[in-house]
């Protein structure tokens, strides 16, 4: 979208779409397994606080990124190839900032029921599953904090819930709405709409959502604004 703009030339290759859309349909899905470990590492954090240390060690974390790389890089794959075997007519306009999967599947001339049907089967993987894992993990989250007797407690649980919560609704949300909904509801200025949450919002308000729950950035953004000088430790 930046080149885009920067450049004036909005035009694309067949390869270079291809790549657009395998690397889009990967990072998304990274995404999306990510937020499920992070759901994972605040369900021990608050229904099993005893064994937090001994259970999210650093081993599991680095095998829990590994996994979520491998599973969305197949995943993205198997998209990218399904793509290769449609043929599409000469000098296709795409209504959309980026090569989005369902915008390309309605430019195809030949048949592509094999690829609606993937998105909505294997699709299901890097969107639907640690969707429901993340559902999971807050069901037994808000269990737990509801049996905490203090009301600080219960305050401080959810609050460790809260950031995380605003990426996955904004994330899933979107998502969702463009990739899972019926066709004959969807149109090009919507899906656009909903893809700049996803593509564009998203990332560019994780750092200021995560960073700003740190003590550390919140004294060094108060220094910032007040123009004193601060120490970390």
């Amino acid at each position: 979208m930046l080149a885009n703009h920067m450049s004036g030339h909005k035009g694309i290759p067949y390869a270079g779409c291809l790549t657009q859309t395998f690397c889009f349909t990967w990072f998304a899905g990274i995404g999306s397994f990510l937020l499920t470990a992070m759901a994972y590492d605040r369900h021990v954090a608050i229904c099993h606080p005893l064994h937090y240390a001994t259970s999210v060690i650093p081993q599991l974390c680095s095998l829990l990124v590994a996994a979520s790389w491998t599973a969305a890089f197949g995943n993205a794959l198997t998209y990218t190839v399904s793509l290769t075997r449609l043929s599409f007519c000469i000098h296709n306009q795409v209504p959309h900032f980026f090569c989005d999967l369902s915008r390309l599947l309605k430019l195809a001339c030949s048949d592509t029921f094999l690829n609606n049907a993937m998105v909505y089967t294997v699709g299901a993987l890097p969107i639907i599953t640690p969707f429901m894992g993340i559902l999971v993990s807050y069901t037994h989250i808000f269990a737990a904090a509801l049996r905490i007797p203090s009301t600080r407690g219960k305050r401080k649980a959810f609050s460790t819930c809260g950031s995380h919560l605003s990426v996955v609704s904004l994330f899933y949300g979107t998502l969702m709405r463009v990739y899972f909904s019926p066709m004959s509801s969807r149109t090009a200025q919507k899906d656009t709409t909903a893809a700049v949450m996803y593509t564009v919002v998203t990332p560019t308000l994780n750092p200021f959502i995560y960073s700003l729950r740190n003590n550390d950035m919140k004294g060094a953004l108060g220094a910032l604004i007040s123009r004193r000088p601060v120490f970390i430790r």
